[in-house]
């Protein structure tokens, strides 16, 4: 038994998992069939016949033939033709006594469990562009419906990200295996996600519980996710509900449902079903802003159709441009919905409608069933007559809580034209809509919670369905956190001004009460004129300036936004802006609605709703020059730039309108550590308050998140860390010195840290410099420039030592890059605009096969550096020879090994381990020329390798024999290869018997060395199962020759093999 937890062993207990769910295992080299198709044919055959038992044979053939033949299009266009067979069936033809008929062959059966076959293989092999075998599939009635790809969990230079550029590496190499994929999914043990063809990957997502419980998520191990997403019911149920595309332009979108989003949506159905027959109130949904409410809604909207025999959905929006983001997520996602959404434009068609226009009565009047139609209160405020009185209507009220309040009549005092007091009964919204749409049934959808004072919500949806709160949110990766820093000091404004300020957050947090009176026009006068002062509006955009070029422009794509007072006042701050950078003229943009009254100079700046989309399309594209947009209330709620990390508040705000605005920057981009709201104008009480309507571990967590009490802190504690574990090391000259002692600093350290006897302190530093790194991206404006410089410092050495100690092949290291990247972060953390030039001794790139290259490195001043780029180097060279020749791969790896563990066990110096690598390295380099002498390609070489391991071999063979031997094995070996020999019994016994031949024919091996055919059958095997290595080889190849040609005369042998024969002699 093997003493370590391979891959293999993985995948074994992956399989074991799936057949006690009751799938059937085969093991794919055991099946007859065709290499090249990706369908397991002869169960897809049986599950047509069986699912669809009354049609005919032509129709089951013309079924056939169109799941294999798809149109000329792109891999995700023809995966969207397949998942439109298998949530719908297959649109076929045929004739029955001469008359053609049509109809729908269902390739899965969604109602009768067990008439569906359930298979997990692997090792199934696949030829397209070139032969690969993925570690399991998961066929359905005979489909590759599941991908998995899997990597050692004890490996560490491995893990689920190597998975996923696995899984890219196959849609390139095996694309048609993918036309019928539905979900691939990447695990390494510790983490396993799923996503799908179009899926980056920070959108392959965790599926944490079995059940829609959310309580032991944080700990979710990996058979929770297997048995989560594939018990059989559930998976079907995944694939015909929880799948669509959406549109994006050009683009598609292919995208699964979190775990959050399926089990929410299947309790909202049930608590629908359970309203339709009781009181109406179809419930709350409750999931935090960012974590995908609005693809929510079109999985419920789609599931309703099936759940409650096609009712009509009405769906409402507070705010016509929110109205334009929801339908068009829906519009998008039209094929999935079976159906396209219309926009209501009016309440009711007149006489003087254009023909485009569609009126929400008219339209709900023309149909019994079936239909989406998005609307805004607005069009239920305009008449008292009921819209609809029927009961299949469904309405879907998003942000549910804004306006939906008021279920009771009032009696209002009003002024009429004479100055006459008047009693005027006055209805709510609630009540209005209700009396719009009686027997209709509602439920409420919303990203942030219903306030403990607001009774009206419940009383129009009922209570919460699910809550899906930040702190699951964020701890899912569904959405980053959110911090806040004051700068209101910046402004210096008057304890009048801020008075104001407090009373205008009073009257916003009494106004939830629709007793209370509108401020008056003076009022809102004062602010406007206090905060639009031209002194205080120069105050904040210096200050601005100041904060977002020192800190935040090169942070992921610079991306801001500014949230102004008013509409005059937006205008004023971009202004100003221009003024001041007068070349940003397609970096900021003021994005806000126009009216009549604007003044002239103000429409070239604001532009039509055309120009405003442009604006938009722009400010999404992390390309495009557009850095900083400048809104009032547009873009405040639904619309996403994940890449966005700061958003600037010079506006009061307050509860739901306040968590909805900052939410702009929670998205999910990259590395991203968190969004950054910069406050002026003193919302921080704002923030709390609105907190209290949040779950107790939110309030915990997120309750006061100002980076002042909690990144700033972070920041000194990891930095004194640092500095604690560089205790001994002078880095005084990277603060104070030239860019070149900058360059010899940063190389130093790296030295410092990699050495042998630091090996827990370099682990560390790795962990804590990262720690350094993340906190300072919140907080560097309150740090102290010598502070930053540090930190620039240790974030230098962290990204070179992650290089260096990057294992396999996939990471190789090369100097200009490394130049590169440390000098784009001096220039963003502490502003150098010098060039700092690493390894100064070594000029060009590294590379073994670069004589001047292993001179210089053998000079080197840094010798821990020396040796940890020497073993990575010749690491990378020995993983090549590990997929192509098993001779050379065993000799250098083990002379590679014996020499590291001397080094590390005090045996040899630095630099005596440092001349050993840098003979192994020029052996390597004359082992690569071996062939071109022999006039042998690198795969005959490998072969010549194995033939003649045994040194006593050419006592019994001339040279030219072994060579003829070796070209007639790869001959043979490559006219009579046939798919996973290695792996089926009988066609390995056949390839044994094919080379014993070839071999006995030539007398080999001679008496007494029958073990020298072993390592020829090992050679063997190696060659057929890293086939598609070859161009790995040729590229090493060509690499070598590149470098060898400009140093070595090729046809002179003895200087190319005099480093390895000097090697030898003194061993």
């Amino acid at each position: 038994m093997s003493l370590t937890y391979t891959e293999a062993d993985y995948e074994n207990s992956i399989i074991e998992l799936f057949q006690n769910m009751g799938y059937q295992h085969i093991y794919g080299p055991d099946i007859e069939r065709d290499f090249y198709n990706p369908l397991y044919e002869e169960e897809l055959f049986a599950a047509l016949n069986r699912i669809n038992p009354d049609m005919p044979d032509d129709a089951i053939n013309d079924a056939m033939y169109k799941l294999k033949n798809f149109e000329n299009a792109d891999l995700v266009q023809k995966n969207e033709v397949f998942m439109d067979y298998i949530q719908h069936g297959v649109e076929v033809h045929y004739y029955v006594k001469g008359e053609e008929r049509s109809g729908l062959v269902y390739i899965v059966d969604y109602v009768n469990l067990d008439n569906n076959s359930f298979i997990v293989a692997n090792q199934w092999t696949f030829i397209e562009n070139s032969e690969k075998r993925p570690d399991v599939i998961v066929f359905l009635n005979g489909m590759p419906i599941v991908l998995i790809e899997l990597k050692s969990p004890s490996r560490e230079e491995t893990d689920a990200s190597e998975a996923y550029i696995q899984i890219r590496n196959y849609m390139q190499e095996i694309p048609s295996m993918f036309i019928y994929n539905c979900i691939c999914v990447m695990s390494d043990q510790l983490t396993s996600k799923a996503g799908t063809i179009t899926s980056g990957e920070d959108r392959f997502m965790e599926w944490k519980t079995t059940d829609g419980n959310y309580e032991n998520t944080q700990y979710a191990q990996f058979d929770t996710f297997f048995e989560g997403m594939f018990e059989k019911e559930r998976l079907l149920d995944i694939i015909k509900n929880f799948i669509c595309f959406s549109n994006e332009g050009l683009k598609k979108y292919k995208i699964l449902a979190g775990y959050h989003q399926y089990f929410a949506v299947k309790k909202a159905i049930e608590s629908t079903k359970h309203a339709t027959v009781t009181d109406g109130k179809g419930g709350v949904f409750w999931h935090t802003q960012g974590s995908g409410k609005s693809l929510s809604m079109v999985y419920y909207a789609h599931l309703l159709q099936e759940a409650l025999d096609s009712p009509t959905i009405v769906v409402i929006t507070d705010r016509n441009d929110l109205d334009d983001q929801l339908y068009g997520q829906f519009a998008k996602c039209k094929n999935f919905l079976r159906q396209e959404p219309v926009h209501a434009t009016c309440r009711k068609l007149s006489e003087t409608s254009g023909k485009n226009d569609i009126g929400l009565k008219d339209w709900l009047d023309g149909r019994k069933a079936n239909g989406i139609i998005f609307t805004t209160m607005q069009k239920f405020e305009e008449s008292d007559e009921p819209l609809s009185e029927r009961r299949n209507i469904i309405v879907m009220a998003d942000e549910a809580h804004r306006s939906q309040y008021g279920l009771k009549e009032k009696v209002k005092i009003v002024e009429n034209e004479y100055g006459e007091d008047e009693a005027k009964i006055v209805k709510g919204t609630a009540r209005i809509i209700r009396d719009s749409l009686p027997n209709a049934t509602y439920i409420g959808f919303t990203g942030t919670p219903i306030s403990m004072k607001d009774r009206s919500t419940r009383e129009v949806f009922g209570d919460y369905i699910d809550i899906y709160d930040m702190t699951q949110a964020v701890e899912d990766g569904a959405t980053r956190p959110v911090y806040y820093e004051s700068r209101v000091i910046k402004l210096k404004l008057d304890a009048e001004t801020m008075k104001l300020i407090d009373e205008e957050y009073d009257l916003m947090a009494e106004n939830a009460d629709p007793e209370v009176i509108q401020k008056s026009k003076k009022q809102l006068g004062q602010m406007e004129a206090i905060l639009g002062n031209d002194s205080t509006i120069d105050s904040l955009v210096q200050d601005i300036l100041d904060h977002y070029e020192n800190n935040r422009q090169h942070l992921l794509t610079g991306k801001a936004m500014i949230v102004a007072y008013s509409r005059g006042i937006a205008i004023k701050i971009y202004r100003r802006i221009l003024e001041l950078r007068p070349d940003w003229t397609e970096k900021i943009a003021v994005v806000m609605t126009e009216t009549n009254k604007d003044p002239e100079d103000w429409r070239k700046i604001i532009g039509n709703k055309r120009h405003k989309e442009e604006l938009a399309n722009k400010f999404k594209d992390n390309d495009s020059p557009l850095k900083i947009a400048i809104v009032v209330d547009m873009w405040l709620t639904g619309f996403d730039v994940p890449s966005m990390a700061t958003m600037y508040v010079y506006k009061p705000m307050h509860g739901y309108n306040l968590m909805q605005a900052i939410a702009r920057v929670n998205r999910v981009f990259q590395d991203k550590e968190g969004g950054l709201v910069v406050d002026y104008v003193g919302i921080a009480s704002a923030l709390k308050e609105a907190m209290n309507d949040y779950t107790s571990r939110d309030k915990k967590n997120y309750g006061d998140t100002d980076v002042e009490k909690v990144a700033y802190p972070k920041f000194l504690e990891k930095l004194s860390v640092c500095k604690d574990l560089f205790h001994g090391f002078d880095y005084s000259k990277f603060i104070s010195g030239t860019d070149l002692e900058r360059s010899r600093t940063i190389s130093g350290a790296v030295n410092f840290i990699v050495a042998p006897i630091r090996e827990k302190e370099k682990d560390n530093f790795i962990k804590e410099a990262l720690l350094l790194k993340q906190a300072l991206s919140l907080c560097s404006s309150l740090v102290e420039e010598n502070l930053r410089i540090e930190a620039a410092f240790f974030e230098s050495v962290r990204v070179l030592v992650m290089r260096l100690m990057n294992k396999g092949s996939e990471t190789k290291i090369s100097l200009p890059e490394m130049n590169a990247r440390v000098n784009a972060l001096l220039q963003q953390s502490i502003k150098s605009n010098g060039v700092i030039n690493l390894f100064s001794d070594i000029n060009g790139e590294f590379s073994l096969f670069d004589p001047k290259f292993l001179e210089e490195i053998g000079k080197m001043k840094e010798k821990n550096l020396a040796v940890e780029l020497l073993k990575k180097l010749i690491a990378e060279q020995v993983i090549i020879f590990k997929h192509t020749n098993v001779v050379k791969s065993e000799k250098f790896s083990e002379i590679m090994q014996q020499a590291m563990n001397r080094y590390l066990n005090g045996m040899l110096t630095n630099e005596q381990v440092i001349e050993e690598l840098l003979k192994l390295a020029k052996q390597i380099q004359a082992a690569q020329m071996e062939g071109e002498k022999l006039g042998l390609t690198a795969d005959e070489l490998a072969f010549y390798d194995a033939l003649t391991k045994p040194q006593a071999i050419k006592d019994f063979y001339e040279n030219e024999e072994l060579i003829a031997i070796t070209k007639e094995l790869a001959d043979t070996l490559r006219k009579n290869r046939t798919i996973d020999w290695q792996k089926r019994d009988s066609a390995r016994a056949k390839m044994r018997m094919m080379i014993k031949k070839l071999l006995k024919k030539h007398k080999y091996p001679p008496e007494g060395m029958d073990d020298a055919v072993q390592t020829v059958m090992t050679q063997c095997e190696l060659w057929t199962d890293n086939n598609d290595m070859s161009d790995n080889v040729n590229a090493y190849e060509g690499r070598l020759y590149q470098y060898v040609s400009e140093t070595y005369d090729v046809n002179d042998e003895r200087k190319v093999a005099d480093a390895g024969v000097k090697y030898n002699k003194k061993n």
